[in-house]
Parts: structure tokens; C-alpha cells; sequence
């Protein structure tokens, strides 16, 4: 199988794309790279820097299945230019899945997310409920999948609305709840929690690159699927990485209020099932860090990388 996996060099992409070449898939990558390349080079692997707005450069010839995880990443950095976060994570979704029905491709997967449904009073946030986006991320998320779900006739349409992912990979994100706590306790000596009470849903970054190879494995499985299996408030992630670093916790008043919960119950009912905790991800995260492979770096920030490097005056 002939695989395209698009913004393969970034946070989950880059513990994916082993995984499928693992499986003895040809993958290639198309990624513009604004934060690097961390694949390992592989006989079945292609990676091109390039990028997804550019559609005519891109080539679907032989390919088999497309996986798109390419967007302007999380809130803060889809507002630092809402029309380039229109660009690649909208119109660019609707330009590749057209494209995709075109040449023939017969499975898309597409990287939704569970920040969709916006603020939502209910325990049990299911796939049924009504979709209220916040941001200009969310809502470039929200309009690509009825547009994906449009070509269910022409290619098996897969979305996943995947939960806050944490844990570690090789191109890391230090600016995600669970990931962000731990490197404060371990570079800071504390962990300052803005509010503390807004609960946030997780998954491990195994367990989301896993279930993109459970809907590989299961065509059948087509629609809007969630994927978040621990719904934590933020205080109670501060306190876990506490009980394996022993640091104090501040807690600061927020003026975000806003909770998230998912339910992924009509995942679960596939037979998907995880294998790794937030727990997990903390003393992974720990491990690597006191190793020296992890450190506390600008690059690891998006928001801050983006405005350093992609934002720059220096870099237009």
C-alpha cells in the first residue's frame, strides 16, 4: 500500500510514519517544515518539503490512502494569520480531497479535532452533538469535514476528532497541557496552573497514531469518530506530575474558563482500545528529559516558533 501522509514531519506524523513503515507501507511526506524534519530515513520512505496550498505540485499518482494531519496547529498560532489558517487548513483540505476523488485515491483519513464542538455543558459530548467552534482553528477543522464526508461516494471518508494528544515524539510539543506541565516541573522547579479547574480530554500520542492504523486496518469503519480517553482537569494533571517530580503548584486566576470533554464510546465500540495513560506520557517525558534527549527548547513551542521563524520580519 502506497500511503501520503501530509505535515508527516510534525508532532503525531513523526511517531505515525514509522509505524507505517514498520507495517512495510510505502509512505511519503509532504511537509513545509517550519519545524524541521526529525524522520529517520527509510527505503520506503519519501519526503518532500513543500506545501499543501500548493496543490498542483502534489501528486496522487499510485497513491492508495491519504492521511491528512496538515493544519496551522492549536489556537494561538491559527490566529496569528487567519487567513493563512484558512489557507492551509481549509481550503487546501478541500483542494486535496477533490483532487484525491480525481486520481483515484480510495481512503482518506482526515485529522479533525475534539475543540469542534466548542464549550459544551454535557458529561457525554458524543459525535451527534451540535458543532460551535471558537476559534479560527477550530472552525477551518469543522467546515473540512462535511466538505471530506461530500466524496463518501467517490472514497472511504474517515475523520477523527482526537482529544489533547500528549507524550513524547521525536519533533515534541511543549506547548500542550499535559507535555507543557511536565517540562515546568522539570526545568522550572514549580508548575503554575492558570484557573485549574477547566477539564481537558487527553490521549496518548501512541494511542492516536494507533488508531489512524486501526482505521487503516477497518475501511468499513466510515464517519466522525472521537478519540480522548481521559477527561482531566487541569489541576489534577498538575498534581500527577507532581507525584513524580516533587514541586510545588501555583495556581494563578485564568480568564479562560472553557472545559472540554469527549466521549469515545463509538470508538471503543470497534474494538479500539488504548494502551498508554496520561500517566504514561509524564514519565516518558520525564525519562527523556534526564536523558538529554529532551530539553526545554523555543522549537518545541509553536506559537513561539512560528512568531520567531514563519512570522519573522527576518524570515519575509
Amino acid at each position: 500500500m502506497r500511503i501520503l501522509v501530509t505535515g508527516g514531519c510534525g508532532y503525531k506524523g513523526s511517531v505515525l510514519v514509522p509505524k507505517l513503515l514498520a507495517r512495510g507501507y510505502h509512505v511519503e511526506v509532504l511537509d513545509i517544515m517550519w519545524f524541521g524534519n526529525h524522520l529517520v530515513p527509510h527505503p520506503n520512505l519519501k519526503v518532500s518539503q513543500g506545501d499543501v496550498r500548493d496543490i498542483d505540485s502534489i501528486s496522487l499518482n499510485g497513491i492508495d490512502l491519504i492521511i491528512h494531519l496538515s493544519s496551522v496547529a492549536n489556537d494561538p498560532c491559527g490566529d496569528l494569520d487567519p487567513k493563512l489558517t484558512w489557507e492551509i487548513s481549509a481550503l487546501a483540505t478541500m483542494q486535496l480531497a477533490d483532487k484525491a476523488a480525481r486520481k483515484g485515491v480510495k481512503q482518506f483519513i482526515y485529522a479533525s479535532s475534539g475543540s469542534v464542538y466548542g464549550v459544551k455543558e454535557e458529561e457525554q459530548v458524543t459525535e451527534d452533538l451540535e458543532l460551535k467552534p471558537l476559534s479560527e482553528y477550530n472552525k477551518t477543522k469543522m467546515v473540512s469535514e462535511p466538505v471530506l464526508l461530500s466524496y463518501r461516494d467517490r472514497f472511504i471518508v474517515q475523520v477523527v476528532r482526537p482529544a489533547t494528544v500528549c507524550g513524547y515524539s521525536p519533533r515534541m510539543r511543549l506547548d500542550v497541557s499535559v507535555n507543557l506541565l511536565t517540562m515546568q516541573a522539570l526545568s522550572k522547579g514549580k508548575i503554575t496552573v492558570f484557573g485549574g479547574t477547566q477539564v481537558r480530554p487527553n490521549i496518548h500520542i501512541d494511542d492516536i497514531t494507533d488508531v489512524y492504523l486501526h482505521l487503516i486496518d477497518h475501511p468499513e469503519l466510515t464517519g466522525v469518530y472521537n478519540a480522548g480517553f481521559e477527561n482531566i482537569s487541569i489541576l489534577d494533571i498538575a498534581k500527577m506530575v507532581a507525584k513524580h517530580i516533587p514541586v510545588d503548584i501555583v495556581v494563578t486566576e485564568s480568564s479562560d474558563p472553557r472545559s472540554y470533554r469527549v466521549n469515545s464510546d463509538k470508538l471503543l465500540a470497534t474494538g479500539f482500545r488504548p494502551s498508554k495513560s496520561v500517566e504514561t506520557a509524564i514519565i516518558e517525558i520525564i525519562a527523556k528529559y534526564r536523558s538529554g534527549e529532551l530539553k526545554d527548547e523555543d522549537c518545541h513551542y509553536n506559537l513561539k516558533w512560528m512568531e520567531a521563524t514563519v512570522f519573522s520580519p527576518r524570515a519575509s
